[in-house]
């Protein structure tokens, strides 16, 4: 069973402001680098290799953690929201009423115009998640996104994105999750890094 630490990136100015990002490659704010130099990694994966989405957001959170030169797979990259990045959900909400409340109802298959939906964010994990199974190695940190974290939990518990989700995904939250040889992820847990190992 290989270890998985999956870290959502720092704030950013849009995180402050309540605004979908997707793939919109918005950096972190100061509040958001001095966030992630006060994270701690858990104990086993302080010297573990690090796999990171491309968007700079991810990236800077992976360097201040330690990892020099990330590895980057664009199977990490945030969901897409197509039309709606830069948009706030409370402003959807407001200006597509219930049209926006039954797209939402979808749960893994709510589709943003021009984006992608939570299921395909699933897929692509899965395909990457059966990569990472096949290669041998030890623990592992990836450095990603709230969406990608999702999907991560979707895996995990079949949470089908509906309600509550299983853990809540603050900056500064990691899953910790057990990855077996079909690429399964096993019992998850969520740990709150600003509080050191």
């Amino acid at each position: 069973m290989r270890e998985l630490c999956l870290v959502r990136h720092g704030l950013t100015g849009w995180n402050t402001e309540g605004r979908i990002q997707g793939r919109t490659d918005v950096p972190l704010c100061e509040e958001g680098r001095r966030e992630v130099r006060g994270w701690r990694l858990p104990p086993g994966f302080e010297r573990a290799r690090c796999l990171s989405s491309p968007l700079e957001r991810a990236l800077e959170t992976a360097r201040l953690l330690g990892f020099a030169e990330p590895a980057v797979d664009p199977r990490l990259v945030e969901m897409a929201w197509g039309a709606w990045e830069g948009e706030r959900l409370d402003a959807l909400r407001d200006r597509h009423g219930e049209a926006f409340a039954r797209a939402e109802a979808l749960g893994l298959d709510f589709v943003p115009p021009g984006g992608e939906s939570p299921r395909m964010v699933m897929a692509r994990l899965a395909g990457l998640l059966g990569e990472l199974a096949q290669d041998g190695g030890g623990p592992l940190v990836i450095v990603a996104h709230k969406g990608v974290l999702r999907a991560a939990m979707v895996l995990a518990t079949g949470w089908p994105m509906l309600g509550r989700p299983p853990f809540a995904l603050h900056h500064g939250t990691a899953l910790l999750a057990g990855l077996d040889r079909q690429g399964r992820l096993g019992a998850m847990r969520a740990v709150d890094l600003g509080n050191g190992p």
